[in-house]
């Protein structure tokens, strides 16, 4: 691809990047690193990136190991077990995109990196791999290796932060969730009882509805953000994890952040076992708060075995991040997009899963590079590397 002042190669993102000068062609490009187990980044090879590779294609998205094209499509690569890339397969591994089924009307997706979820263009949704607990919301617990859909045609928003459980909204403004929910009431029932379809989250129909701000279920701890910016939270305390300043009472009803200026929100567990979330609010600014291992929330604070992180949101440097917040590591930290087009990284990376050409932890947020063209992150997933899209 031509490109003003510099011409790239498929494996030299991180030198231009860093040259500058560079224009787009408006084609959406992907780009991946970090760990890459299994061909989890796409490359058609095991090789393991410190920095931006570029994956084949023109991508309106890419999460986790799953990605939409321009057209329509869907494609999945990496590890295939318990049926997560749904290619109708339960083990072995793709170390190139290959396309889901041949439909041409996928719109969102994303991954918890056991079960695969997508909505279509007209509302319906679609789930795949492990469903323990139920996790798939298809009143059973089969696992299914290729999409199969769930019950309705009016669906916006949906979001398996964590495995075997889900949250989503429909366009009326309702909240739903099903999976698992024994232990800390992360479905907002009232109750610690495991569901395998979707049940509805109280009744109110002013939740938000849009992908970036609606829903995410983590660690424990489920978010939701309603129309008015009011923040709510429900499930375990585990690290601060709910940010209600207590790390041990848990909530199976949704209970209210402080707050009424909440745009988007996520939450993650990360693979060491530690909790964090992180949030925008209308003025650009971001909060966190959580574990705060590896410097997770950076807060300029390196990593201590007796640190407990923030129970209660802190607030990260910068007043410009993008509501576009997917960028999550699940090693503990996040990769975040600001809307002057750059791209900023902080947190554990013991696989280069940072994107700084290193394996040096940052406490603090540190920019991927000088390009200024990132229009959102991806998810960063324990062995499936990251993703975020330049256009």
């Amino acid at each position: 691809m031509a490109l003003k002042n510099n011409t790239w190669k498929i494996n030299q993102w991180y030198d231009q990047a860093v040259a500058g000068n560079v224009s787009y062609s408006g084609i959406q490009e992907g780009y991946v690193w970090g760990a890459n187990n299994y061909g989890a980044l796409g490359q058609n090879n095991l090789t393991t990136r410190s920095s931006p590779v570029q994956i084949p294609g023109s991508w309106d998205r890419i999460q986790g190991n799953t990605g939409i094209k321009n057209d329509g499509t869907m494609w999945s690569w990496g590890y295939a077990g318990a049926g997560i890339l749904g290619q109708n397969q339960t083990n072995g591994a793709i170390s190139s995109p290959m396309q889901i089924g041949t439909g041409t009307d996928w719109s969102f997706m994303g991954s918890s990196g056991q079960q695969g979820y997508a909505i279509k263009t007209d509302g319906t949704l679609w789930v795949w791999g492990e469903n323990e607990y139920g996790a798939l919301g298809q009143n059973d617990i089969i696992n299914y290796s290729s999409p199969i859909q769930v019950p309705g045609t009016t669906w916006s928003s949906i979001s398996i932060g964590d495995t075997n459980k889900a949250i989503a909204t429909k366009t009326d403004g309702t909240l739903w969730a099903w999976g698992e929910n024994s232990g800390s009431g992360t479905l907002g029932q009232n109750n610690r009882t495991n569901y395998s379809s979707p049940v509805q989250v109280g009744t109110d129909t002013t939740w938000s509805t849009t992908h970036t701000s609606s829903s995410v279920a983590c660690a424990g701890g489920s978010f939701a953000i309603k129309t008015d910016g009011t923040l709510w939270v429900w499930g375990g305390a585990n690290y601060g994890i709910l940010g209600l300043n207590n790390t041990s009472t848990s909530y199976s009803s949704p209970t209210q952040l402080p707050g009424t200026t909440w745009r988007s929100v996520v939450g993650q567990l990360s693979g060491s076992g530690k909790r964090q979330a992180f949030a925008t609010k209308t003025d650009g600014s971001m909060w966190a708060w959580g574990s705060n291992a590896y410097g997770s929330l950076g807060q300029n604070e390196a990593y201590s075995p007796s640190k407990k992180g923030y129970s209660s949101p802190v607030q990260i440097p910068g007043t410009n991040w993008s509501s576009q917040t997917y960028g999550i590591n699940s090693k503990g930290g996040g990769i975040f997009v600001k809307t002057d087009g750059t791209l900023w990284s902080w947190g554990a990376n013991n696989q280069g899963n940072l994107g700084q050409n290193n394996r040096t932890n940052y406490s603090s947020p540190t920019q991927i590079g000088t390009g200024t063209s990132w229009i959102r992150s991806g998810f960063v997933g324990e062995t499936n590397g990251s993703a975020t899209l330049l256009k």
